[in-house]
């Protein structure tokens, strides 16, 4: 691992070093390393390029991290990860893609995330995407996550894309059982030429079933952003989508969310709002001292946070 490897690292997933627990780390799409723990199996797929996670029941306070890196320019791939996590869990599963390209060739990773949650278990997942380069080739991330969700059980997904990225197409799709709980948070930013789509479908499957989505974005420069938010009650649940972006330059962004009852007693709400930061706010920080860049900063930040 060089310093290269080590800095994508701690932008995606937070590491300094080799992580506690079980890990997974795949750079250029070869195995770097790899460790396993009493609770948690990591085994490499056999029929396609990926990996099988398996926890089992009654896993409490344990974590995986299974972070991407790419450096090789023109490299292109696609992986397929399952996550088998059995009843009465509490778990953070770390993920992440980070794509360093100096080259004139794209690079992509593309990724299928499939999660059975058992019933009753509660999993927190963890998505960052960075890019970072000099070269002219651009930086793709295609991402997919299908969750199932049975009874009782919950998953809250943190997702973010800040940086670098030139082009992400993402799709997560999760259906949420009787009594069990979805959350999504999103958070994204792009800028430049920089081109982003969002589209989810949370399906409420069974009486009792919760689900939320929240996402917040900035749009630099000629960026242009799409999200379709989705939410079916097709049980006895309750949906809230929510949308927040901001606006600048001479981006564009889209915000279709959907909400679709197909039980009398889904209760559904919806709402989007795009805007430009308010000159009073960027007012207010620079009598503060900060110039009108780093005002921007901090209100991005704080919008972001």
């Amino acid at each position: 691992m060089n310093k290269i490897d080590t800095k994508l690292l701690r932008e995606i997933a937070d590491l300094e070093g080799t992580p506690k627990g079980a890990y997974n780390i795949r750079k250029n799409g070869q195995l770097e390393s790899r460790s396993s723990t009493a609770n948690i199996e990591i085994v490499t797929k056999e029929d396609k390029p990926g990996i099988d996670i398996h926890i089992k029941p009654g896993t409490k306070n344990q974590s995986v991290h299974i972070p991407v890196i790419i450096t090789e320019s023109g490299l292109d791939e696609m992986v397929y990860n399952d996550f088998f996590i059995g009843e009465d869990c509490d778990v953070v599963i770390v993920a992440g893609c980070g794509i360093h390209n100096e080259g004139d060739k794209d690079s992509q990773h593309d990724g299928i995330h499939t999660f059975y949650v058992g019933q009753n278990s509660k999993v927190q997942y963890v998505e960052k995407h960075y890019g970072q380069g000099e070269g002219t080739g651009e930086r793709v991330m295609n991402p997919q996550t299908v969750v199932y969700l049975e009874k009782g059980a919950s998953i809250q997904l943190d997702t973010a894309q800040l940086r670098g990225v030139d082009s992400t197409k993402r799709y997560t799709k999760i259906v949420v059982k009787e009594d069990a709980e979805a959350v999504v948070n999103e958070k994204l930013l792009t800028h430049g030429k920089q081109k982003a789509e969002s589209e989810m479908d949370i399906i409420l499957a069974g009486a009792g079933a919760t689900g939320r989505v929240i996402s917040r974005s900035v749009a630099q420069d000629d960026s242009e952003q799409i999200f379709y938010p989705r939410m079916i009650g097709d049980d006895a649940g309750f949906g809230h989508v929510q949308c927040d972006s901001i606006l600048m330059g001479k981006a564009k962004i889209q915000s279709i969310p959907a909400i679709t009852a197909n039980h009398p007693d889904a209760q559904l709400i919806h709402e989007a709002a795009i805007g430009r930061i308010a000159g009073d706010q960027i007012l207010k920080l620079m009598t503060l001292g900060l110039t009108e860049e780093e005002a921007e900063e901090e209100i991005l930040n704080g919008f972001l946070r």
